[in-house]
C-alpha cells in the first residue's frame, strides 16, 4: 500500500463491535451514514469488497431494496473500488449508471466488488457488481474525478 493511501486509509473510522467488525467507513458523509451504513475492507487479493446488511428502512413498497438504495451505495463502493487509484485524492462522481438485476430482500447480505476499468491523471473509471446473498442485484458503471489539490 502506497503512502498516500495509507494516509488516506487511516483517516477512516474501524467499526469496533457486530457483524462488521474490523471493517472501515466514513464517519465524514451524514449522508452514507444514514443510509447505510455501508462498509468496506480490503481483500487478501488487494481488491476492495464494500457490504452492508439490508434492513426494512431500505425496502420498497413492494418489499424489496430500493433502488435508490442500491445506486446510493454503489456510489460509496465507486470510491472504495478506486482507493488505491485515487491515492488520497479527494473525487467527485460525474457519472453513475446502472442496470437492475434482481431484488434484494430484508436481511440480506449486500455486497459490492468490482475493478478501475482505467485510472490515472483526474478521471478513473471503475466497473462494479452489487449482490445481495450472493444473486446479482446491480450492475454498476462510474467515473470518478480527482479533484485539485489546493
Amino acid at each position: 500500500m502506497s503512502e498516500a493511501v495509507e494516509s488516506a486509509y487511516a483517516r477512516l473510522s474501524v467499526m469496533e463491535e457486530g457483524e462488521f467488525a474490523g471493517w472501515h467507513y466514513w464517519e465524514g458523509d451524514p449522508y452514507e451514514t444514514r443510509s447505510g451504513p455501508f462498509f468496506h475492507r480490503r481483500e487478501a487479493d488487494g481488491s476492495f469488497v464494500s457490504a452492508f446488511r439490508a434492513e426494512p428502512r431500505h425496502m420498497n413498497g413492494a418489499g424489496f431494496m430500493h433502488g435508490g438504495c442500491l445506486m446510493t451505495f454503489a456510489d460509496f463502493a465507486l470510491f472504495a473500488i478506486a482507493t488505491d487509484a485515487l491515492a488520497g485524492d479527494s473525487a467527485v462522481t460525474l457519472n453513475l449508471s446502472g442496470d437492475f438485476l434482481g431484488p434484494v430482500a430484508p436481511g440480506a447480505l449486500v455486497e459490492a466488488r468490482g475493478e478501475v476499468t482505467r485510472g490515472g491523471g483526474k478521471t478513473i473509471f471503475v466497473r462494479g457488481m452489487v449482490t445481495g446473498d450472493g444473486n446479482p442485484a446491480l450492475s454498476f458503471t462510474g467515473i470518478i474525478r480527482r479533484l485539485s489539490r489546493r
